[in-house]
């Protein structure tokens, strides 16, 4: 027999909606930035800020009793976590929160995409509106400052001296790897706009030295050749299958004889139901895509060996879309 989960859970499971809901709402009105530094009342807020003052309550109360602001004698100030979405936190998780945001709409045409079938709608990269491309590249920054630290820790760099990351952003993993590796150069490959963002990044870190950056969409254009580690960084689940084998084809023409591609993402088991967030970013790919998905190993690895590489294996394993996949370039 099938046991069902409590009540109470399932009702929080379905009314988690309402949480994220303040949260994703607050981050958009910049709330914590205008409370960084200050406490306000709600109604010299709502003045301040232009906003209305009976819904202005009503969303610094809830976010009171979620531990995000701390209430006292009516003024409303940041607690040490709702800081950490304030603009000006050096550690900011606001663009992550924003893309979130961004995310809103397109999962509630999930019952409509599941009964007729419609494509997601995200637009490609070199279409967004420069502000939800900016979002998106900063969020994926913030999900991997740390991550990638871990993933340079965990895979040997050691062999490599020229690495290109393809579709790199503002270069997060690229900084990693090179800390982690002084003699490791790195050619960042991504959107004319969002080369921009990646050189302030590079030049704040110190590193514009050992970093080229070139415009291109992988989609059209052949990658830039002469490297000996690839990496596709939270790439593959964006594409259906046969992109994914046109990608690797290209990915293999960039590498010298007996280099190798390196893949982090969501690597799903057997079922395609574990790990649970990789089952969920499924979702985010189906209303988000045309044909994006998650991936078992064997998927990828059937991919790779139609591309040419060899010796692929699957060399880490997790449920934060830290699961990395080798492949070898035929050759020394």
């Amino acid at each position: 027999m099938i046991e069902h989960a409590p009540y109470g859970t399932l009702m929080s499971d379905a009314s988690a909606f309402t949480k994220s809901r303040v949260i994703l709402s607050a981050a958009e009105l910049d709330i914590f930035t205008l409370l960084d530094g200050t406490a306000e009342t709600s109604a010299a807020l709502a003045r301040k800020a232009g906003f209305n003052a009976r819904g202005l309550s009503r969303l610094l109360d809830a976010l009171a009793s979620l531990g995000f602001l701390a209430k006292n004698g009516g003024s409303y100030s940041l607690t040490e976590t709702g800081a950490l979405l304030s603009s000006r936190h050096p550690g900011s998780i606001r663009p992550m929160v924003l893309h979130m945001n961004s995310l809103w709409d397109t999962w509630g045409d999930l019952s409509r995409i599941v009964k007729k079938g419609f494509t997601g709608k995200r637009k490609h990269g070199s279409r967004m509106d420069p502000g939800a491309l900016a979002a998106f590249i900063g969020a994926m920054d913030v999900i991997g400052r740390d991550l990638s630290l871990e993933i340079a820790d965990s895979y040997d760099l050691g062999r490599y001296r020229r690495v290109l990351d393809v579709g790199g952003a503002s270069g997060t993993y690229t900084v990693a790897f090179l800390r982690k590796n002084p003699l490791l150069r790195a050619t960042i490959f991504d959107l004319g706009a969002v080369i921009p963002m990646a050189r302030a990044k590079i030049d704040l870190e110190g590193l514009s030295e050992r970093v080229d950056l070139i415009p291109g969409d992988f989609y059209e254009d052949t990658l830039p050749a002469g490297h000996d580690l690839v990496l596709l960084s939270a790439i593959i689940h964006q594409n259906d299958s046969r992109q994914n084998v046109d990608l690797y084809r290209k990915a293999l023409a960039a590498l010298v004889p007996g280099g190798a591609i390196l893949i982090r993402d969501h690597i799903m088991d057997e079922t395609h139901t574990a790990p649970s967030p990789g089952a969920l970013f499924a979702i985010n790919m189906l209303v988000n895509t045309r044909g994006g998905s998650t991936y078992t190993f064997e998927e990828v690895k059937r991919g790779l060996t139609e591309a040419g590489f060899e010796e692929i294996k699957l060399l880490r394993t997790g449920d934060r879309m830290d699961c990395l996949v080798e492949g070898k370039k035929p050759g020394k």
